[in-house]
């Protein structure tokens, strides 16, 4: 089930609006699924303002499940996802709900406020108040997902793929995580599931679709 807190205009090549919608429709949409259809666990997306993410944060705040955070700040074209004055809301609020906090490199190195090994910013932001972080590695040189709890530290290594067809990878991992989570996966099992999968998605992507990434293909899964 799915609660719609912005609406895009986009393509395979670039985000060319957004749509914001009310928080208190947002709310609505929560109190719809929560209410009659049950939540086994969730995970958050592009939030895109401050206002979304208090509404939502109030509401997980009083519903608590298994929750996956997905740092959605900037599209693959460069677009800006989340506005500069929401980030101090993301982690300020949502951050201590999450079960485990998703960015990739570059959106862990925007959280984190500097550069450093996937290993140094997972640190950092746990720091900031994340139970647990899972830097992912479909960008930068290695192609490992690197996951800390506060205790440990764990690097899984993922098959990436010359291939471009890339577009939803990152959401991909994080609702398979959610997913797996929810069927009552430690988090290092659900972690490497979701590492699984997201590289498939890729790998069996739709690369005769638009003229920028194609959309990955997770039903081929």
């Amino acid at each position: 089930m799915s609660a719609i807190v912005a609406l895009t205009a986009q393509n395979t090549v670039g985000v060319t609006a957004v749509q914001e919608l009310p928080p208190g429709f947002v709310r609505a949409q929560l109190e719809a699924v929560f209410d009659d259809i049950g939540v086994d666990a969730a995970k958050t997306g592009m939030l895109f303002s401050s206002a979304v993410i208090e509404g939502v944060a109030d509401f997980l705040g009083e519903h608590r499940v298994p929750l996956v955070v997905d740092p959605v700040m900037i599209a693959s074209s460069g677009a800006k996802l989340l506005r500069d004055d929401a980030v101090n809301a993301l982690v300020g609020r949502l951050f201590p709900l999450a079960t485990v906090v998703t960015p990739n490199l570059l959106e862990a190195e925007a959280l984190a406020g500097r550069d450093g090994t996937r290993r140094e910013l997972a640190e950092r932001i746990h720091e900031l108040g994340a139970p647990a972080v899972i830097v992912t590695g479909g960008h930068g040189e290695e192609a490992i997902d690197y996951l800390f709890d506060g205790h440990s530290h764990v690097e899984i290594e993922i098959e990436r793929h010359d291939i471009p067809a890339t577009h939803g990878a990152g959401c991909t991992h994080s609702a398979t995580l959610a997913a797996l989570l929810a069927r009552g996966e430690s988090l290092e099992d659900a972690a490497r599931g979701a590492a699984r999968t997201a590289s498939e998605a890729v790998r069996n992507g739709l690369v005769e679709i638009g003229a920028g990434e194609g959309p990955v293909n997770v039903l081929a899964s």
